[in-house]
Formats: C-alpha cells, structure tokens, sequence
C-alpha cells in the first residue's frame, strides 16, 4: 500500500487528513498529475515555499439534511480557496473541541418554536451554560436559515452567533439570515466569510456585500431550480366527511423525469395562489389583471392576474410593502394590508416588487419507491381557517385537492434527507411514532421493509381525534398488522372518550417494552407536529428511560443524547 498523500505529522486533524488524502487520491489518480512528491513534502511542512492549507471546520446544524447540502458546498468552495475545509455534523462535536478550532462557519436551521435542530441541540444547549471554556482563538461566522412567516425567524442561528461572542470567539463577518429562497444570500454571505478568514477582504464586516443572482440549474437533472411537470395521478380524501379535518392522499406519476427517491424523502411541490384571493387582490388595487409586469424568472412581460397566481406569496406581508403603505406589522396577509391601506394607490409593477416569491412546499413521502415504481405519494392535511373576519386557505394543501387535478401537471422536485431513513440493516427494529399526517414516511418505511424482506420488527404509534372518521390508511395498516409486518400497533383516539388519550399516553402504557426494544437496538422515528406532539414525545421517551432503565434524569438526558449521535432516534418535525 502506498504511503498517504497527508502525512501523521501534517498540522491537520485526523478528519482533515483522511478529506485531503481522499481528495489528492482522486486528483492524481488522473493522468498528467504533477509533482506528486514536491506537493506532499510541501503539505507536510508548513515553513516550505508553498503556503500549507488552513483547516477550517464547517459546523452544520440540520433537521431535513438542507444546512449539511449547503456546508458540503461550502466546503467544496473553501477548497477552491486555500481551506482544508471539513463539513462537521454537530452533533458529534462539544465545546471543548470548538475552543481548539481557529476557524469555524456555522450553518444551522431553524425548526418549531425557534429551536435548533435535533443535532444542533446538545452544542447549543453547552454553549449556553456557564461552563464554556474561552474561545478567544476562535474566528467565526454564522449562517442562519428559517423562514420569515415565522415568528422566530432564523432564532437558532442568532443564539449560535451571539453564544460565539459571548464566549470570547471573534466574529469575522456579519450573520446572514436567510428565507426560504437562500441561495443568493448564502453566496454573499460565503463567499465574505472566506474573504474574511483568509484576509482577503476589502470591505468592512459592518454589512453583507451584494447578493449574485442564483445559479441556473442543470439542464440535464430536475432540480429545486428545474422542477418536473408530474401529472397528478390522483387525489383521494383519507378521513370521512364527518370529521373535523380534511386530508388527502395524493399521487404523481414520475416516469421520465429521472428523479428518484427514498423512504423517508420529501417532495417538494410549487403551488398555484387560489384565484379568488387573486380576484380580491386585484381587486383591492383597482387591477382587471391583465396589466403587463416584469417575468420573476426573465423573459417578456407577463399578466399580473398570472404573476399573482404563480409566481408571488400572498400571505404575510413584506416589512417593504408594509412600510409603502404606512400599515402596522401587526397584519396577517398581503391582502388585509391591501385592504386597509385607505385606498392609496399602488402601481402593479410596485406591487410585485414589494412580494416574496411564491416557494415550494415540502411534503414527506408516504410511499416506497420499490412499492410503486414510477410514483410518488403524499399524505397532505388541508389547511382551511378564519381570520379578521376573512376565510384563509393553505396554498398548496388546497390547490392540490382544489385544482390540481385541472391543472393536469403539477412542478416537482425531491428534497433528500439522508436524516431521515430506515435502519440499514433490515433486521434492526423500529419504533415509529406519528400521529395525524405524521404516518406519511411510516407508510413509507413499511412499505420499504416488506418490498426487500427486511425481518426486523416493527412497532407504529399512530392516533389522530376519532377512530371513525380519521383512521388513516385503516384497511393498510389492519393487513400489516395482521399479516405480521406490523409487529405492533397502538393507537390514540384524542377525543373518543372524555380523557384524552395521545401517542404519548400510549408511550407511558409500554414503558417495559419500549425499554425492552430500545436494549434491543430499536431506532426510533418521530413525525409530525414540532411544536407540541413531538416535544411530548421527546419527555415521554426521557421519562421510559428513566423509569425502565432505573436511570437518573440525567443519565436518561445522556441515553437519549446518544440515542440520537449514533442516528437511533430522528425526527422529521415541522
């Protein structure tokens, strides 16, 4: 064997060494690779006449596998520019190696009530102690993602970046804090933080520099960028006209479009606006539509009636279209701001410049792609309320039931979440909690184990308000469990009785066996409701370990941590 590119003695980790020898492998394995030898003796003493890379940890805090996308692609550009850059999950990393590094980018979402993700949580709960050890020789910068319709907007970075300083760490270029369409604002933010690190920069960190525009996607792949025209194949209501909810079982055909996919995958889907809100909108600013605006992605002018409908969010409003017409941020939608700006006037092409761009949905994928060759499924509960005095519709949770089926072909794209997956060996158990929509992956990762033979057991909590009228895929799930896929099933129906009775409670009933099973080497997978459900769920887990385990809180903190550092226990929360 030949001896490695990197050397023991190199001034890199052991992480670093094994990404540059991996990388050096690959270059010189290509004809024509030059000076081999001068390069590893170059590498290996920093005071030769080459400049030795400087290491640079990307720290990557991530619930649906977006933020580890983005710090590989960080790392891939910090190459380009004299980094020894290694994208590191977070949740295998603790303060005491943060003090160490010289260089760090962070890049972490945020998820629920402004929480960090599942594998951010132990490093941001450490640095929030009192403990923390100085990170004075520590140069960083943040960057934050979320989604502005939430209240917590992009919060686990901005606790990430101020916990940094507040440790004594050296902020080298301003947080960036990024929506839902990040990419522009991801670049600048980049491509400054690597000016910084290296030196190179000429501006001041007080402010970001210009976003670039997004790259173009591929032309030969279906990309976010360059989504699929799937035809919907159907959509079929799962609960009875008598209950209080309404969701959908939804199918696309894939066949052509090259995307594939695996179980525990969501597919994101581009939406159309509802027409009657589009009438009230054009309405509200003296429109008939058919006024020319500028194409969001190029080309000629088109209707405003259409860029409304496809193209624009119309649900909260942006801080610039608020403070253009002088109404409070207190306002739900873009069309109570209309309504009450007192008929001041508002040319078409100012009305488009001062709205979001209408983004994908992401739904997780209730189907195996082994199952259903060529299809895509999804399991969508219709968001339909009211509000000021107005009826308020989800977009796509409606459009798809709505108007979907007239549309014919709707624009899709699969969002990988490598986070999110079956155990790989099939005859690893699973425990698999998700009431409501939640079953969506389950049904998904069912399918998956009995289409390859997998024998490990499986157990489903599943529950929702009435077993009548929201059984979720009843006759499904009855021939699993009947025909021994289903090791167990334990179900919660909320409101059939006077105490309600949740996932959770059923949880607490099988202290034991839950306990038996995770001895046994069982993953256990979440899927729903971040912001109540899967909280609940997270203290009723702490609490079997305790109780079963004969374990401290502590001790049961420390099981549960590990449980989700050695990826037995994920979530797909939202």
């Amino acid at each position: 064997m030949s001896a490695p590119f990197i050397p023991d003695s190199a001034p890199f980790t052991a992480e670093q060494r094994a990404w540059l020898n991996g990388f050096f492998a690959g270059v010189f394995s290509r004809s024509g690779a030059p000076g081999i030898s001068d390069l590893k003796s170059q590498i290996s003493d920093p005071g030769s006449s080459a400049a030795a890379l400087q290491p640079l940890t990307i720290l990557w805090g991530s619930q649906t596998g977006a933020c580890e996308s983005l710090a590989k692609r960080a790392a891939k550009e910090a190459g380009k520019r004299g980094f020894a850059a290694t994208p590191v999950d977070m949740a295998t990393f603790d303060v005491a190696r943060l003090a160490a590094e010289k260089h760090v980018l962070v890049i972490t979402s945020t998820y629920g009530d402004g929480e960090p993700p599942d594998n951010a949580r132990a490093l941001h709960s450490a640095l929030g102690s009192d403990s923390v050890p100085s990170l004075a020789g520590v140069r960083f910068s943040v960057c934050a993602l979320g989604d502005s319709n939430y209240t917590l907007f992009c919060r686990a970075g901005r606790d990430f970046d101020s916990l940094l300083e507040k440790h004594g760490a050296i902020r080298v270029a301003p947080r960036a804090d990024c929506d839902v369409d990040h990419d522009a604002v991801f670049a600048a933010w980049l491509a400054a933080a690597l000016d910084a690190l290296s030196g190179t920069s000429t501006s001041s960190p007080a402010a970001l520099p210009s976003a670039p525009a997004p790259t173009s996607a591929s032309p030969s792949g279906h990309t976010r960028a360059n989504p699929f025209p799937a035809p919907l194949l159907a959509v079929r209501r799962l609960n009875d006209p008598a209950s209080a909810k309404e969701v959908n079982h939804v199918e696309f055909s894939l066949e052509g479009s090259g995307l594939a996919y695996e179980a525990g995958d969501a597919l994101g889907v581009y939406p159309h606006n509802c027409p009657a809100l589009v009438a009230e909108i054009l309405a509200a600013v003296g429109c008939d539509g058919e006024e020319a605006v500028p194409s969001p992605v190029g080309g000629s002018d088109i209707p405003l009636r259409r860029a409304l409908t496809e193209f624009y969010d119309l649900g909260k409003p942006t801080s610039e279209l608020l403070a253009t017409l002088g109404i409070p941020t207190g306002a739900h939608h873009v069309i109570d701001v209309l309504a009450g700006a007192g008929g001041i006037a508002l040319k078409p092409t100012d009305l488009v410049a001062h709205l979001k761009r209408l983004q994908p949905r992401l739904y997780s994928i209730s189907s195996s792609p082994k199952a259903h060759p060529g299809q895509v499924h999804l399991t969508v509960g219709a968001v339909r309320y009211d509000a000021h005095g107005r009826a308020r519709k989800g977009v796509c949770s409606t459009f798809l039931p709505e108007r979907g089926a007239a549309l014919g072909r709707i624009p899709v794209f699969v969002h990988a979440n490598k986070a999110f997956r079956p155990p790989a060996s099939g005859d690893t158990p699973m425990i698999m909690i998700g009431p409501g929509t939640g079953i969506a992956p389950f049904r998904a990762f069912l399918e998956e184990r009995r289409a390859i033979g997998a024998r490990g057991r499986n157990w489903l909590f599943f529950g929702d308000q009435h077993e009548a009228s929201d059984f979720l895929y009843r006759d499904e799930l009855l021939a699993m469990r009947d025909s021994g896929l289903l090791t167990r099933l334990d179900l919660a129906w909320s409101r059939d009785q006077t105490e309600k009775i949740y996932v959770q409670t059923r949880m607490r009933e099988a202290t034991a066996e839950l306990w038996r099973w995770l001895e046994d080497g069982a993953h256990v997978y979440v899927c729903g409701d971040a912001s109540r459900m899967a909280k609940d769920v997270d203290a009723a887990l702490h609490a079997i370990v305790a109780d079963a385990g004969g374990k401290t809180a502590e001790a049961a903190t420390d099981y549960v941590y590990t449980l989700r550092a050695t990826k037995r226990y994920a979530r797909d929360v939202y």
